[in-house]
């Protein structure tokens, strides 16, 4: 059916870690755990309440005629959760009684009008929403850390301090300056431990998802588990789990959840990628931590290795190469070492004085002193290749007839000039002669018959009479699917999927192609994908 026929809704709350821990209680408490379930309850009856006084004036939704009897069973199930759940203490009891009320509602209305939507609830992770509305946690979550640094997508960093602290030290019994010390001492250390005037047995309603002391798997779990009987849908949270958890841990973590009855889990290894959006330390702490280890240990010699400049002799042998692209006309001189191998590059443009010529001028001096100081050529051309801007176009190189700019068609003319057969082919660089014999063979590399050495068959033949040619073997064209089986073509094939991959924002790196975006291997951003 239709998704409309059903008129699902998707309702739920943000910032309830927060309201624990303003309230007084832990996250991983029986109490903190009620009042929760509480909240829950009561939102979710509400709802259908309100869905079944809506039937009455506008009529349930389409498909209720075929699902009613289904219907008023969830809704029984809900009530009667309401009935046996544990209650707490005087602040979630209030809460039940009314929660309760409510469901008695639901039943009565419901079986005489009907309901508006066959779903009311479901628990978003609000991370944005939840920042513009200033709460210091997300959805059901816990908070991760009193203080954290969350990366932005422009680079940098962004602080975030929790500000319930001061409540529930207020809420607690702690006087003003007590108050105050702890939150200093906070924003100095990031945790509550060993906060001057702090009780430990109260230590554990500031427990987080990261940090000193940390909220077991289980508790989030249980917490889970605390609300699930009044979840329409299902809830999206994280358990979090430290940088050491076992597979054997995770499996019980899962095992644990399916008992409890949550309908969906997702945990996290704090670390296990290279981009963690949110975290609990900076970049500096674990240089601090590295730079202390450094002292600790013995301090060794260290031998520190320079890369020397070689510098090319005064004659040295080159090649001027003319070309054009996009309709930018430029001249390149490679000039090599006289026992091979590139050692500068000068590269002038058409109009000189133009800002393109003096880039051009100073990106060529800079790839120089690169080459002369021992920077392998194919490290240029596995970096600059394929970078697009313009001009960009076709050139007049029947080599390299496509260039995505400048920088692109230069390289690949150096690396055909320059690089060894299996080097440039591995990055998918090739001459026309090699891709003509790749469409009539099915293979880049050259064949034996054209390593004979002409040459020497021409003088060990006998002069008076010509050498017999060979007749021109017969060649087979196959059909596009039957070749790519080849494993050089495949690799050809793989390359052209992903040579128009940008370059990471963040990092710089050449991306990946990921379904419809790219993601970069090196620091996990995208291009737009979550």
């Amino acid at each position: 059916m239709r998704p409309r026929a059903y008129r699902q809704l998707g309702i739920g709350y943000a910032n309830l870690g927060a309201l624990l821990m303003a309230t007084g209680h832990a996250y991983d408490s029986a109490g903190g755990r009620a009042l929760a379930g509480s909240i829950t309850s009561l939102m979710t009856g509400t709802a259908y309440r309100r869905g079944a006084e809506l039937a009455a004036v506008v009529g349930p939704y389409d498909g209720y005629a075929r699902n009613s009897e289904p219907h008023q069973l969830v809704m029984r199930q809900h009530a009667d959760a309401n009935a046996v759940a544990p209650r707490g203490d005087d602040l979630d009891k209030p809460i039940w009684a009314a929660a309760t009320e409510t469901w008695q509602d639901v039943l009565r209305l419901g079986a005489e009008n009907g309901f508006r939507n066959a779903q009311a609830s479901v628990l978003a992770p609000t991370g944005t929403i939840g920042l513009m509305m200033d709460c210091d946690t997300t959805g059901v979550e816990p908070d991760l850390a009193l203080v954290k640094f969350k990366k932005l997508v422009g680079g940098g960093s962004m602080q975030i301090v929790n500000g319930t602290v001061p409540r529930a030290l207020r809420r607690l019994g702690y006087q003003p300056e007590q108050i105050e010390a702890v939150v200093a001492h906070i924003a100095d250390h990031g945790v509550v431990v060993d906060a001057p005037g702090l009780r430990p047995e109260h230590y554990e309603i500031f427990d987080c998802a990261m940090g000193e002391r940390v909220i077991s798997a289980m508790g989030h779990v249980r917490m889970m588990a605390a609300i699930q009987p009044w979840i329409s849908g299902a809830i999206s949270k994280t358990v979090n789990m430290p940088e050491g958890a076992t597979v054997d841990e995770v499996e019980e973590i899962y095992f644990e959840a399916w008992k409890l009855g949550v309908k969906a889990l997702a945990i996290y290894r704090d670390n296990c990628k290279v981009g963690q959006p949110l975290s609990a330390k900076t970049k500096n702490d674990g240089k601090a931590e590295a730079a202390a280890k450094t002292v600790a240990e013995p301090a060794a010699k260290v031998v520190e290795y320079r890369p020397v400049r070689r510098r090319l002799p005064k004659g040295r042998p080159g090649i001027t190469t003319s070309f054009t692209v996009g309709g930018a006309e430029g001249y390149m001189t490679a000039n090599s070492y006289p026992d091979d191998g590139l050692g500068e590059v000068f590269l002038k443009m058409s109009k000189q004085g133009s800002t393109l010529a003096g880039m051009m001028d100073a990106f060529s001096i800079a790839v120089s002193v690169g080459l002369q100081y021992g920077v392998p050529l194919e490290t240029y051309v596995s970096k600059f290749t394929n970078m697009r801007f313009e001009p960009a176009g076709l050139t007049d190189d029947p080599d390299v007839r496509m260039a995505q700019s400048i920088v692109d068609y230069i390289f690949r003319r150096l690396a055909l000039d320059f690089l060894p057969f299996e080097t440039r082919s591995a990055l998918g660089i090739h001459s026309v002669e090699e891709r003509q014999r790749h469409l009539e063979t099915g293979s880049y590399e050259p064949t034996e018959a054209d390593e004979v050495d002409i040459e020497s068959l021409a003088q060990s033949a006998p002069r008076n009479t010509p050498p017999a040619l060979a007749p021109a073997p017969v060649v087979i064209q196959t059909s596009p699917v039957a070749t790519a089986h080849n494993s050089t073509e495949l690799l050809e094939i793989q390359q052209g999927v992903n040579s128009d991959a940008p370059l990471c924002f963040s990092c710089g790196t050449k991306m990946r192609r990921a379904g419809s975006c790219y993601v970069c291997e090196g620091c996990g951003s995208t291009s737009g994908c979550s």
